[in-house]
C-alpha cells in the first residue's frame, strides 16, 4: 500500500481525502445542505463585520450575493442586514426631501420601520439639519408630519435637540448652539413643542449676554419670533425687553448691537419676511398635532443606545405589528406575501375602511402651480411673433379652475419687462377676442390689477396700464370695466391716478379723442363711466375736470364743465333774526 501511493502527488491525496471526508458526512452527494449553506454564508458575513478596516475589498455584487443567501430572520446576522438597509433607507430619504416632493417622501418614510429606527431617524435628520440649515423648515415639516403619527419619534428628536443644545452652551460651540436653536425654532413655530422652551433658551442666551449669545439669541428670536407674538405675546414683551437693556447698557460689539437694531426693525414689519411657517410648509392640520412639554433644565433621555444595532428576539412579531401600523397610517391593506391568497378575497367594504383611516397629506407646496407658470412663462417667451405665442398657449393643457392663471401671466410677464412692448397686447387681445371665457378673465384681472395696482412699482404700473389700454382702444375689452374706477380725491391714490393717466393716454394713442367722446356719449355705457366723469357733488366734478385737464385730455370734460356751470347754487343761510 505505501508503494502504490508513491508515485500520486500530494495535492491529490489532499482532495481525495477531502472528497472521503464530504463522503461520509453527506453520503452519497458532494453538495452542502441548506443549513450549511445558510452557516457558511452566515460566518462569512460575521466576519466581513468584524474585519478591521482597510480589510480585503468586497465587491457589492458578492457582497449582495452573501445576503441573499442569509433569510433567517431569527439569526443576528439577517438583523444586522436589515438594520444596516433601515439606516441607509432613512439617510437617503432624508437626504433628499424637499419642498415639492415632501408629500412624496413621507409615506415612503413610513415605509421603513420608524419605531425600530427612531434613532436613526433623528440622528440623521440631525446630521442633515446641521449641515444645511436653510433647509431646516422643510425638515420640521416633515417631523411634524411624522409626529402626528408616532410622537414618541418627535419627542426623542427634541430631547436630543435640547441636549445637542446644552452641550454645545457648555462648551461655547457656537455653529451646535445656532442648529439646535434653529431646528428648535421651526419645531416651534410647527406646534411639535411648547413654546415655553422658546422663552427658556431665550432667557437663557440673555442673561449673561456675550457677542456669540447675542447673535445666537437674534437669529432665533427672528425664526420663532411671529409664532411667540401671535401665541405668548408676554414672553415676546419681556424678550425684547431684555434685547432693549442689552442694546443701551451691555458692552457688546457694534456688528451684535446693529444685528439688535434689526431684530426690532423685523418685529416692527410683522416679522413678513420670517413668517412662523411658510404656506407650502403648512401640512398638518392644528387639531392633529401632538405637542411635547419638553423643559430644557428637566431630566432629558436621548436613549443614545437607539443608534446601535441590538439583537431581538421577538424580531417578527414587532416587525408584524409595525406593518398593521404602517397600514393604519398610510391606509393599505396588509402587503404579507408569505401569506395565503386571503387577503386578495377581503371584501371592498373592509378595504373602504382602511382607506378612511389614511393619512392626508395636503399638497400645499403649490408645485403645480409653479410648474404651470414656467410653462406658460417659457412659452410665451420662446415666441418670435404674437400669433405663435397664442397658438401655443392655446394648447397648453389647463387644469380645471387654473383657467385665471393666463391672463394673470400674460399680464405678469408684460410687467417684468423694462419698457412696454406691443408683443403682450397683441397675445392679450387675441386671447380676449377668441370666446367670452378668456374677455370675462382678462376683464376680472383688470379690476384686480387696479385694486392692488399701489403694491407695483412705476415701471411695472406704466407697462400694465398700458396693455390694459391697449385693449380697451381694440376693444378687446368692454368699456364697462371702467366703472371699477372711482375719480374723486377720497378713493383714489397717487399709484391708481398715475395708472388712470397712463391708461387714458394709450387710450388715446389707439383711437384718438373724437372716438372716445362718442363713447362717453353712448346712452348703455353711461353708468359705467359715472365714477370716472361724475356728476354727484361739485367737489368730485371739479376733481375730475382738473385731474384731465392736467394730463391733457381737458377735451373730454367739456360736458362736465357745462353741467357744473348750470347747477343750481347752494342757497344763502337765512340771516340770524334780530332780537
Amino acid at each position: 500500500m505505501a508503494s502504490a501511493e508513491v508515485g500520486i502527488p500530494r495535492r491529490e491525496r489532499d482532495r481525495d481525502n477531502q472528497g472521503g471526508s464530504h463522503r461520509r458526512e453527506g453520503g452519497d452527494s458532494y453538495l452542502p445542505t441548506e443549513e450549511q449553506k445558510q452557516a457558511a454564508a452566515k460566518a462569512e458575513y460575521e466576519k466581513l463585520l468584524t474585519m478591521r478596516s482597510g480589510g480585503t475589498y468586497i465587491p457589492p455584487a458578492r457582497l449582495r450575493a452573501l445576503q441573499s443567501q442569509i433569510t433567517d430572520k431569527t439569526s443576528k446576522e439577517y438583523q444586522r442586514m436589515a438594520w444596516e438597509a433601515l439606516k441607509k433607507s432613512i439617510n437617503g430619504l432624508i437626504n433628499k426631501v424637499h419642498t415639492a416632493n415632501i408629500k412624496h417622501i413621507v409615506p415612503e418614510l413610513f415605509s421603513e420601520n420608524l419605531i425600530r429606527g427612531r434613532g436613526l431617524f433623528c440622528r440623521s435628520i440631525m446630521k442633515a439639519q446641521a449641515a444645511s440649515l436653510p433647509f431646516t423648515p422643510i425638515y420640521a415639516a416633515m417631523v411634524a408630519i411624522v409626529n402626528t403619527k408616532l410622537p414618541q419619534v418627535g419627542e426623542l428628536l427634541i430631547k436630543r435637540l435640547v441636549m445637542q443644545f446644552r452641550k454645545g452652551f457648555k462648551r461655547n460651540d457656537k455653529s451646535v448652539c445656532l442648529a439646535s436653536t434653529t431646528f428648535l425654532a421651526h419645531l416651534i413655530n410647527q406646534q411639535v413643542q411648547h413654546e415655553m422652551l422658546a422663552g427658556q433658551i431665550l432667557l437663557l442666551l440673555l442673561n449673561k449676554p456675550t457677542d456669540d449669545s447675542v447673535e445666537i439669541a437674534v437669529g432665533f428670536c427672528r425664526e420663532v419670533g411671529q409664532f411667540l407674538e401671535d401665541m405668548r405675546p408676554t414672553i415676546a414683551n419681556v424678550i425684547f425687553d431684555q434685547f432693549r437693556n442689552i442694546l443701551h447698557e451691555a458692552g457688546i460689539d457694534k456688528r451684535t448691537q446693529y444685528m439688535i437694531e434689526v431684530l426690532f426693525q423685523v418685529r416692527k414689519d410683522r416679522y413678513k419676511d420670517n413668517p412662523a411657517v411658510k404656506e407650502e410648509l403648512d401640512l398638518v392640520e392644528e387639531e392633529d398635532q401632538i405637542t411635547h412639554q419638553v423643559e430644557l433644565d428637566g431630566e432629558v433621555n436621548v436613549q443614545d443606545t437607539l443608534n446601535i444595532f441590538k439583537f431581538d428576539e421577538q424580531y417578527e412579531e414587532n416587525e408584524e405589528a409595525y406593518k398593521r401600523l404602517k397600514a393604519e397610517i398610510l391606509g393599505e391593506a396588509s402587503d404579507d406575501e408569505e401569506d395565503d391568497d386571503d387577503a386578495e378575497d377581503e371584501s371592498s367594504d373592509e378595504e373602504d375602511d382602511r382607506e378612511t383611516k389614511a393619512m392626508e397629506i395636503k399638497d400645499q407646496s403649490n408645485a403645480d402651480l409653479v410648474n404651470l407658470r414656467r410653462t406658460i412663462y417659457l412659452t410665451i417667451m420662446s415666441s418670435a411673433d404674437p400669433e405663435e405665442a397664442t397658438h401655443k398657449l392655446m394648447k397648453i393643457n389647463l387644469p380645471a379652475g387654473q383657467e385665471p392663471e393666463m391672463p394673470s401671466m400674460i399680464v405678469e410677464c408684460c410687467s417684468q419687462e423694462k419698457t412696454y412692448t406691443k408683443f403682450f397686447g397683441l397675445i392679450a387681445e387675441r386671447f380676449a377676442k377668441i370666446n367670452r371665457l378668456w374677455c370675462d378673465l382678462f376683464e376680472q384681472s383688470f379690476q384686480k390689477y387696479y385694486e392692488t395696482i399701489h403694491r407695483y412699482e412705476n415701471n411695472k404700473l406704466r407697462n400694465i396700464a398700458q396693455l390694459f389700454g391697449h385693449m380697451f382702444g381694440s376693444d378687446a375689452l368692454g368699456w364697462h370695466c371702467l366703472s371699477a374706477i372711482h375719480l374723486n380725491e377720497d378713493e383714489t391714490t397717487s399709484s391708481s391716478r398715475i395708472f388712470i393717466k397712463i391708461l387714458f393716454q394709450s387710450i388715446v394713442e389707439e383711437v384718438g379723442v373724437p372716438r372716445i367722446k362718442t363713447r362717453m356719449a353712448d346712452e348703455a355705457l353711461r353708468p359705467s363711466l359715472e365714477g370716472l366723469f361724475p356728476k354727484d357733488n361739485p367737489r368730485n366734478i371739479r376733481f375730475s375736470i382738473n385731474y384731465f385737464t392736467s394730463i391733457g385730455l381737458g377735451a373730454l370734460t367739456e360736458e362736465m364743465r357745462e353741467f357744473l356751470q348750470n347747477m343750481p347754487k347752494p342757497a344763502l343761510p337765512a340771516p340770524a333774526a334780530a332780537h
